[in-house]
Parts: structure tokens; sequence; C-alpha cells
């Protein structure tokens, strides 16, 4: 989440008429996160979240995600709900942008995640893998190891900017990423970007799941890997082995990993650390004059990286 679009207060009201909320109350930028603006909207009828869609979200895919989130919701799995207007409609236009009024969600990120607090993801994700099995909407991944190369040529000559071997060691994961990245494997319903932030608690248990405008269909295994990326590591790039086994215990206790999975997981680490590296030092180099956001720093996953180029077996991982 971020702030890259104001909204002027008139047309806010303009745009909140079409709507059984009453009248607003307030309306406050989120800074967190750096793909769409955000804003928590309080009206009468109580705390929701406005979100102006930019950058990578394409006004095409928004009926995925949105009617992702109702049929995960049908099926018990907590996250935000589009909120309809009078009209039925779930999708508007506001400052020149796609978008959405969505309920709030109770609850709050840790930031600094223990075991525990990873095994909850872990099972969190194996239900909504799970729950998302029938949904009918398929969305390729936009951001899959065939976008990468593109994603990253036209920033190749300031990679030195992030660190001094960043251009020799992307060329050389990009073309084993290419090579041998796996086609085969179960695939469904994926959040893919199911970071700290986008995950909220309360007390020791997971109270929702956020921001789900990422989410596509894609190898399930992959989705792991990105979690695993997100919450086993430190900020200087070690792997935390407790943590680890923690969440892939607790995922595999309801959707255990197929063989092909399981051999396969190293490189999806690797692809998915690839993935985070690549749009954090494209969008570290493209932050809009003024906008409130705050880049996430791309060396935490060149960090993330190296340590995975060091892994010889998903074993590694704690996967037996």
């Amino acid at each position: 989440m971020a702030v890259y679009t104001d909204v002027d207060d008139e047309e806010l009201i303009g745009f909140l008429r079409a709507y059984d909320l009453g009248a607003l109350l307030s309306c406050k930028g989120i800074a967190e996160g750096v793909e769409n603006s955000n804003f928590y909207l309080h009206v009468s009828a109580g705390s929701f979240i406005l979100t102006l869609y930019e950058k990578r979200v394409a006004e095409a895919d928004l009926p995925f995600f949105l009617g992702l989130m109702e049929h995960l919701s049908a099926r018990g799995v907590t996250c935000p709900q589009p909120v309809r207007d009078r009209a039925g409609r779930a999708l508007g236009r506001l400052a020149g942008r796609p978008a959405v009024i969505v309920t709030f969600l109770d609850g709050y990120s840790i930031h600094h995640p223990e075991a525990a607090h990873c095994a909850q993801l872990g099972a969190a994700l194996a239900r909504l893998h799970l729950a998302g099995a029938d949904f009918s909407m398929r969305r390729p991944n936009s951001l899959s190891v065939a976008a990468w190369r593109p994603l990253y040529a036209p920033c190749a000559a300031r990679a030195g900017e992030v660190a001094p071997d960043l251009g020799d060691i992307v060329a050389a994961e990009l073309d084993v990423l290419e090579r041998g990245w796996p086609r085969d494997l179960p695939e469904g319903v994926i959040h893919a970007d199911l970071f700290p932030d986008n995950v909220f608690f309360l007390g020791d248990q997971i109270s929702g799941l956020i921001d789900f405008y990422f989410a596509c269909t894609d190898a399930l295994a992959y989705d792991l890997a990105v979690c695993l990326n997100a919450w086993c590591f430190d900020a200087a790039g070690n792997f935390d082995a407790a943590k680890g086994a923690a969440m892939l215990g607790a995922y595999q206790s309801l959707r255990p990993l197929t063989a092909a999975e399981i051999e396969a997981f190293p490189l999806l680490a690797r692809g998915a650390a690839m993935r985070f590296l690549l749009t954090r030092f494209v969008d570290s180099l493209d932050v809009p004059a003024g906008a409130l956001v705050r880049p996430k720093d791309p060396r935490e996953y060149l960090a993330r990286l190296r340590f995975h180029r060091g892994i010889g077996a998903a074993r590694d991982y704690g996967l037996a």
C-alpha cells in the first residue's frame, strides 16, 4: 500500500454519493507498500479501505481480484470484501483511477515474526490454496519467470547502484531460472505477495489476509516459496531454520507437497527471491516526486538470493 494519487475532498464526497455509507468523516493516506494508493476511509457506516489502482494493476484484472476475495470469504478465509454501490457495482472511478472500497479488518501486522507466527501463516496459506481450488476464474502470473528479464533490462545499467556484483548475479540467475523453471507442478489460485504486512493478527492467531492484487493462477509451491522468503529470513539474509520448519510443517499438515514440488522447491525459492529483488530494484528507481510511499530495499532480497544459490536440495529447508 502507498499513496501516489491525491484525492480531492469534494471529488471523494461525490464518489461516496453512490454508496449507502453515510457522510464522510475522515480520509487518511496509508504510506506502507509500493503498488496502489490506499486510504483509511471513515464514514458514518464505519471504517473502510479505499484503494485507487496504479502502476502494475491492470483494470481488466480487477474482476478476478474482487471475485476471488468474495469466493475465499464464502469458504471461510477472512479477507476484505468489496463494498458494492446502490447499483451493485464494486468497481468505480475516482481521481482518474479505478477505485474500490473494501471492508476494514481488525488486527495488526507482526514486523518480527517468530516460529509460531510462521506456523500460523503456513496453515493459513494451505487453507487459502484449498479454498481457491474451485474458483472458476484464471489469471496468469504476469510477474513470473518470463517477465523478469524484460522487467530488468531497461534498468540493468543502474544495477551497480544497489551492489557492485548485482548485474553479474542477475545475469547468471536469469539463465538458470529460465532454463530450469518447473512447468508441471500443481496449480491453483495463489496470493503471490503474502508478506507479514499483508497478514493481520489478533493475539497469536491470524485475523485476516489482505492485498490480493498480485493474486493469480500459478504453482502452489511457488506461493509457499514466496512466503518462506518473506517470513523466514532476517534483514541481513540469514535463514531461520526453526521458522522455516514451522511454516513448511504447518502447510503440509493441511496440504502435503508432492514429490515433484519438494524437488523443485530450491529453484522456486531462488525464483521468488529474484522476483522481489527485481521489482524492488525497479521500484526504487521510479518513485514519483511527492508520493507518500516507502520503497523497499532490494538488497534484502539480494541477500536471500545469495543464500538460495548455496542450497543443494530441499532437505536444506527442512523438506524431506
